[in-house]
């Protein structure tokens, strides 16, 4: 596994050109970007969480039918210091550089005592955003760093405090056709009391496209509403969030971020991974935030204790909100990717992860329309004909909320993004099969329950995007793109290119050099700056 996931990666920094058998459909003209930890050890030192590694940006540009890659290290302060010191001097989400040689032991006490949430890195590892007509590469910090989509130049760090009251915000905003952002992030200090904030970044109106001309999007930054912590000093994690029509959707799950253990991390020497603590016996709560208004429905929308990253979808349909997640029935997915873990041979790790938790795609459907006083109690009040979850009155008012299983095994979710909060059928991921010889990737039809695979032996495909070609009538009308790693050293990585409705391999892009596995990313069309 160590030579997958562990081993430091190398730039590609002049873009190179990619050997293509079979056809590019001649339409798919535009750049995927690619972000994930590529960096794991520095001089003497090593990271202890693959999650810590220096983020590594990828490109492949698609032009004529041909593919161009490139590969750069984000240029962010923490990447600077490391290299500087030829050591980790700056701590990560399982990594702890204690002391840090930059600063004596008094000077980072006092700066541990001023901020409740410590500052302990800029190292973008999960994903690029856009805001406006700019790119970003995110993690779950207060800090992003803003990039050159063509050349993978790192411009420089911004800080979402300098424009909204945040210590914590996500690395998987929700775009609409209008080029506006959705994001949502944790303000533990915020004047009104510690709540949860969703905002929106405006599409750019500007024809200003210059570098000098930083964050022009940012500054227009519009707050929507803020959702009070259920528990003040346990705000509950959060990796993404949801979006319909006319709603944003957020579950506060019981796995909870440790204030006062996190703002004592460093005399402890402890990380903040080690802050997050998962209530097996709480519940799951389920914010429905009305996105024009900002309010948040009152009834009480609640479920079993799980734990949830991604979201896959969400809707409305026949005064239902329904949305789909991937859950887990504990936090033990973060200790499968300590790296110790991670360098055992394939067959002790693959046994392993057995005992972790599996991932399981669920549907929550509630009814948001429904008049609760003419309803009876401990009957389910979903009515929609076409699902098996339920949402069942209580005494108190609330509603209780049973999940319809999806699929099993399957996680980094997407779909064709035009469908993002309508009714959908399909979506697509990576399953999780946690051997070198059996990777995968799906596609998932959540109509009839069935999928579609590919795999190919020696191969770690990653994340599926899905494109759509140009004037799609069908919602999997289509490519599927996946940036696909080798295992064995005879066999080059390449970008693969599925047809989205069958499944079915259209073409290979073959990188005659380093390519690394990754975590998201986005697709920027030609017709955008790229040209």
């Amino acid at each position: 596994m160590e030579a997958i996931f562990c081993q430091n990666g190398t730039e590609t920094p002049e873009a190179i050109r990619a050997e293509v058998s079979g056809a590019i459909p001649l339409w798919l003209q535009g750049t995927l970007l690619r972000n994930g930890p590529g960096l794991f050890s520095i001089g003497n030192t090593s990271y202890n969480h693959w999650f810590d590694g220096m983020s590594l940006i990828h490109s492949f540009t698609f032009k004529h039918g041909d593919v161009y890659y490139r590969s750069k290290f984000l240029r962010s302060d923490t990447y600077k210091k490391n290299i500087t010191a030829n050591r980790i001097v700056v701590s990560e989400f399982g990594t702890m550089a204690y002391p840090d040689p930059c600063k004596n032991i008094f000077s980072k006490a006092f700066n541990y005592m001023l901020n409740i949430i410590p500052d302990f890195t800029d190292n973008n590892i999960v994903n690029i955003i856009r805001y406006g007509d700019d790119y970003y590469t995110s993690s779950e910090i207060n800090y992003i760093n803003q990039i050159n989509p063509v050349t993978l130049d790192t411009i420089g760090r911004v800080n979402y405090r300098n424009y909204i009251a945040l210590n914590l915000a996500t690395a998987h905003p929700h775009y609409d056709d209008e080029g506006n952002t959705y994001n949502m992030g944790t303000a533990i200090m915020a004047l009104s009391g510690p709540s949860y904030v969703i905002f929106k970044v405006p599409a750019m109106t500007s024809d200003i496209k210059d570098d000098k001309q930083k964050n022009l999007a940012l500054e227009n930054l519009q707050k929507i509403c803020s959702i009070p912590f259920s528990s003040k000093l346990y705000p509950s994690y959060f990796h993404s969030f949801g979006m319909t029509e006319n709603y944003f959707i957020f579950v506060e799950q019981p796995l909870k971020l440790d204030i006062i253990r996190l703002a004592t991390a460093y005399f402890r020497g402890i990380t903040w991974g080690k802050c997050l603590n998962y209530d097996q016996h709480g519940v799951t709560l389920f914010h429905i935030i009305n996105r024009k208004t900002g309010v948040v429905v009152k009834t009480k929308f609640y479920g079993d204790a799980f734990v949830v990253f991604h979201h896959i979808n969400a809707y409305e349909e026949d005064g239902h909100v329904v949305f789909d997640l991937i859950t887990y029935k504990d936090s033990s997915l973060y200790d499968l990717f300590y790296i110790d873990n991670m360098k055992q041979d394939a067959e002790t790790f693959t046994k392993m992860s057995k005992d972790f938790s599996p991932p399981v795609c669920q549907r929550f459907v509630i009814p948001v329309s429904a008049d609760l006083k003419e309803n009876p109690l401990d009957k389910n009040i979903v009515t929609l004909e076409d699902t098996s979850a339920t949402a069942v009155l209580q005494k108190d008012g609330s509603l209780y909320c049973t999940p319809e299983t999806l699929f099993h095994g399957l996680e980094l979710p997407g779909i064709n993004y035009h469908y993002n909060g309508k009714k959908y059928r399909y979506f697509y991921g990576s399953m999780m099969e946690w051997s070198p010889q059996a990777n995968k990737i799906a596609k998932v039809d959540t109509s009839t329950k069935t999928h579609l695979e590919w795999t190919e032996e020696d191969y770690y495909p990653s994340e599926p995007k899905f494109v759509a070609s140009p004037g799609a009538v069908d919602e999997d009308d289509g490519v599927i793109l996946s940036s696909v790693i080798s295992v064995n050293p005879e066999k080059p990585s390449f970008m693969l290119v599925l047809d989205a409705k069958t499944f079915q391999e259209i073409a290979r892009a073959s990188i005659n050099g380093s390519v690394h596995l990754d975590l998201h990313g986005l697709f920027i069309p030609q017709e955008s700056e790229l040209k």
